[in-house]
């Protein structure tokens, strides 16, 4: 019987510093196309929360799925303008987000509980590896539980995790009809 590959949630291949910059840094016209087609809703990988989990020696880009030809939402030049900015200003920055995760809990704590009382809207790719995280299936439900000025929950069918670029069309029509709401 083969034996199961220990695997390990990215964030955590994130923590340390250097590791991710140094694959990601390595060819970032591959990281950035390759980061943008297996997170969106066009790689249809049976379980987007899949792409979360990393082999436990590997990094983040392994086993993602890639593409040669672009989805209509994104263009040669939009990943021209990405690796430009990524070799000007390395993945440093954003992956720094990822290890102060424990601080900003730490910092927020003060917060713990309290409701989001402005009108809102929530739109979210029925493909999006957070929004299919196993135990997130209540999210969307309990939300008025949190939000309780929630106008509108959208799923958007067949959009991962870049929504806004996905489906703009979408997007901006959910926000003008939202706005006109106020």
């Amino acid at each position: 019987m083969p034996r199961a590959e220990k695997q390990r949630f990215y964030q955590l291949y994130f923590q340390t510093p250097g590791v991710a910059e140094a694959e990601l840094e390595k060819d970032v016209h591959n990281a950035i196309k390759t980061t943008l087609f297996a997170l969106s809703g066009d790689a249809a990988v049976e379980n987007p929360a899949s792409l979360t989990m990393l082999p436990s020696d590997g990094g983040w880009l392994d086993g993602k799925p890639t593409t040669q030809s672009l989805p209509a939402w994104l263009t040669d030049n939009d990943i021209k303008f990405y690796v430009e900015e990524f070799k000007r200003t390395g993945f440093r920055g954003g992956l720094n987000w990822y290890r102060n995760i424990d601080r900003n809990w730490e910092l927020l704590a003060p917060w713990s509980g309290a409701k989001v009382q402005v009108p809102a809207l929530y739109i979210v790719g029925d493909r999006d590896a957070v929004y299919r995280s196993p135990n997130w299936d209540h999210l969307i439900p309990s939300l008025k539980q949190s939000v309780p000025l929630l106008r509108e929950s959208i799923v958007l069918k067949c959009c991962g995790h870049w929504t806004q670029q996905e489906r703009a069309k979408d997007v901006n029509n959910a926000l003008l009809e939202f706005l006109k709401q106020l």
